[in-house]
């Protein structure tokens, strides 16, 4: 789970390798993701992108990204009329196992462009901004395979995620007053169903990154009202303090 002390080292030895090397404009923004983050600022003052990838499947060597959308948040908004969505083109086939998940054929993504592109659009949306996703590790593996080949090094933004957080920090709580047993992390619709949330196009990635915005919404709504609404606190619940 995130850590700001120890992505800031590992950031400087990331610097420190490619001092003196000519970098493109979206790599050398990418290096500085971490450094205007203060543990102590209000956690809904941040900027958040808020996202989901469909793919071809789950191995991460054969398998490929065939949706990519987000969502910023912006002082806890979602801001509707900023989203990122695209079809991606895996090149390669689509096992029929995957497109009974999330709908897409072959035929939606022929004429869609290729990861190269689509790819370095989300880094230029993604800007400096911080990741959130549901089993965040998962999609951030997918995005880190054509950060690493674009640009040599993964992404230096701070990812963090919902599903651990709540996991760990919200369902813990809940479910030992309502005196049910805990069963370790709970899926994307136990969550929304929580929080009063219907996702919309379940198993989209533009369904999901904003069924995980309305969630994350809520969780910082929470650390509000508790007044443990600063970074670190948001840092310390995905640490499953």
């Amino acid at each position: 789970m995130p850590s700001l002390l120890l992505g800031r080292l590992r950031n400087r030895l990331i610097r420190m390798r490619l001092r003196g090397k000519a970098l493109h404009p979206l790599a050398r923004n990418n290096l500085t993701a971490l450094d205007q983050l203060d543990p102590g600022q209000k956690a809904k003052n941040m900027r958040y992108v808020v996202f989901d990838l469909e793919t071809t499947g789950l191995n991460l060597t054969r398998d490929r990204v065939v949706s990519v959308a987000a969502f910023r948040v912006v002082e806890g908004r979602i801001l509707l009329g900023d989203l990122f969505s695209s079809l991606v083109n895996p090149g390669r086939s689509i096992p029929a196992s995957a497109v009974q998940i999330h709908g897409i054929v072959p035929s939606m993504v022929a004429r869609a462009p290729y990861i190269a592109e689509v790819f370095d659009q989300f880094l230029d949306y993604l800007g400096t901004d911080i990741l959130v996703g549901f089993q965040v590790g998962f999609d951030l593996n997918f995005l880190n395979i054509y950060m690493r080949k674009s640009y040599g090094f993964p992404l230096q933004n701070l990812a963090i995620d919902v599903q651990f957080m709540c996991s760990k920090a919200v369902f813990p709580p809940y479910i030992k007053s309502h005196g049910v047993k805990f069963r370790g992390r709970q899926s994307l619709e136990v969550v929304a169903e929580h929080y009063g949330i219907e996702p919309h196009e379940r198993h989209t990635a533009l369904g999901d990154a904003l069924a995980t915005a309305l969630i994350f919404q809520r969780i910082l709504s929470e650390m509000e009202q508790t007044g443990r609404d600063e970074l670190k606190n948001l840092l310390s619940a995905c640490k499953g303090r």
